[in-house]
């Protein structure tokens, strides 16, 4: 790495040097991931190649490829034949890991913050009742808001939470599912529901798109441990900088 990858070069190797029971690819994944997280590997950034990469962490060319090949399946990296490895600029969602958006976008350098358009207490709806497997009169949260990376907003989201998983309405701030953790009822599993759609008037506009543009509809269903559900959430995402990816196979 020359010298304007010095900061990140010298970040990397303090965490490869931390004690740790990790893989070494891990640890490098850990890594690249914090710099990235840190703004020291900014979007759009070219890694250095593979074989530099190495030489300078000391490391082998084997462990940086394994590395560089698990953040390129999460969508943090994109690589791109003949050019190299680059920060990927759209958001490559990884259908198979149960995270939040939050965590989704410091994990690829962006900051992420929130509008909220409306915040309720109430009894589920006929549909939240079927959905949530909850008794009629059931309390429940409901959290309302736009999402964005840096300053751009990236997806509309409605969520019901089964209101005795959170101690309060006001518990949700940036984070909803750091505020189930910290309640020690975040999800463990989901199902997710991906389609495709045409922003409405009211999405294109708070998106910041136009009426008809493409866009992506997620319903996801939480499940504590024990089987219980504990949100419902739809969310439309803009279709120009979301993709949704999944790993198959033959097992």
């Amino acid at each position: 790495m020359k010298s304007d990858r010095t900061t990140p070069l010298v970040h990397i190797r303090q965490h490869l040097n931390e004690t740790s029971n990790l893989p070494l690819y891990q640890r490098l994944q850990r890594a690249l991931r914090s710099a990235i997280e840190r703004h020291l590997l900014k979007p759009e950034d070219a890694l250095p190649a593979e074989r530099q990469m190495a030489a300078d962490l000391d490391i082998s060319r084997i462990t940086v490829r394994k590395a560089i090949d698990g953040l390129v399946s999460e969508g943090v990296l994109v690589r791109r034949p003949g050019s190299g490895n680059f920060i990927n600029t759209r958001i490559e969602k990884n259908f198979s890991k149960l995270t939040s958006f939050s965590e989704d976008m410091r994990a690829r350098g962006r900051t992420p913050h929130s509008v909220w358009l409306r915040r309720s207490e109430g009894t589920v709806t006929p549909d939240e009742a079927m959905r949530l497997r909850l008794s009629p009169g059931s309390r429940v949260y409901r959290f309302h808001r736009m999402r964005y990376a840096d300053d751009v907003p990236m997806c509309l989201e409605y969520a019901t939470i089964v209101a005795s998983c959170l101690p309060s309405l006001d518990a949700v701030d940036l984070s909803m599912y750091e505020a189930l953790e910290k309640a020690g009822n975040r999800p463990v599993r989901a199902l997710q529901r991906l389609s495709a759609l045409l922003l409405n008037t009211e999405q294109a506009s708070l998106l910041q798109m136009k009426e008809g543009d493409a866009g992506l509809a997620v319903e996801r269903l939480g499940f504590l441990r024990d089987g219980r559900t504990v949100e419902f959430c739809r969310s439309y995402f803009r279709g120009d900088m979301y993709d949704f990816v999944a790993e198959l196979n033959a097992n």
